[in-house]
């Protein structure tokens, strides 16, 4: 697989969804993630991110206008020690919690499937990042219905040692727009990651999404020496 363009990847699709990149800077140094939500639905869009420890999770931008919090509301970043989670629902919990009692990220996800929004069916997709002694390793993953037929819940996980600099793994919950909305296909995107520092990548990343669909993004970067972390949110909602 040939490594694409982030940002052109994110130009080419007005609905992606919600997404996840994980990966590592050119120079090797730091890991980063990113992590991003689109809306389509006056409910979805009225969404902003905000800090929650180590962590974020999303919020109404105006509590008047809240129809339905149960798939829109959640943690989507958590850290247990030196892992990062991300995901892009409450699944976040489930692979904290579980992970927190010695089971693996793919045994914690065996108790979820995709959301129940149906036809859609949404995907949930989830990532974890483990930075230690210098280095990272990483896994992606995404639970989806099996052509939109509830009944079947396929899963696939991906996992990453020792990442190579200047390469990103992107995954998305929609190929794009669509009545119902079509799940992600294949294996994480392979993609560029370069040598920005973070204030530049996250502007990058949120001038390629969608203008009328965006509403919020996570960028973080994690000093593999360290271990220390760096973070921006962005908001469509102000």
């Amino acid at each position: 697989m040939k490594a694409i363009s982030f940002f052109k990847d994110l130009e080419s699709n007005a609905y992606p969804g919600r997404g996840i990149m994980l990966g590592r800077t050119s120079d090797g140094t730091k890991a980063v993630i990113t992590y991003f939500i689109m809306g389509r639905s006056e409910n979805s869009r009225n969404r902003v991110f905000i800090e929650d420890g180590d962590g974020i999770r999303t919020q109404a931008f105006d509590e008047s206008k809240l129809v339905d919090p149960s798939l829109i509301i959640y943690a989507p970043v958590r850290v247990l020690g030196n892992k990062t989670i991300v995901t892009n629902g409450d699944q976040t919990d489930t692979v904290y919690d579980l992970m927190n009692q010695q089971m693996t990220f793919e045994q914690s996800l065996r108790t979820r499937t995709f959301e129940p929004d149906e036809p859609n069916y949404t995907p949930r997709i989830s990532g974890v990042i483990k930075v230690e002694d210098g280095n990272m390793n990483m896994a992606m993953s995404i639970l989806k219905s099996d052509g939109g037929d509830p009944d079947s819940t396929l899963r696939y996980t991906f996992a990453y040692d020792n990442p190579l600099p200047g390469k990103g793994r992107f995954i998305h919950t929609y190929m794009g727009d669509g009545n119902p909305l079509p799940s992600y296909e294949g294996e994480p995107t392979l993609v560029e990651v370069e040598n920005d520092d973070i204030d530049t990548f996250a502007e990058k990343v949120w001038n390629a999404l969608n203008v009328d669909n965006k509403v919020s993004l996570f960028v973080r970067y994690i000093d593999l020496a360290t271990g220390e972390a760096d973070s921006r949110i962005i908001n469509k909602n102000k």
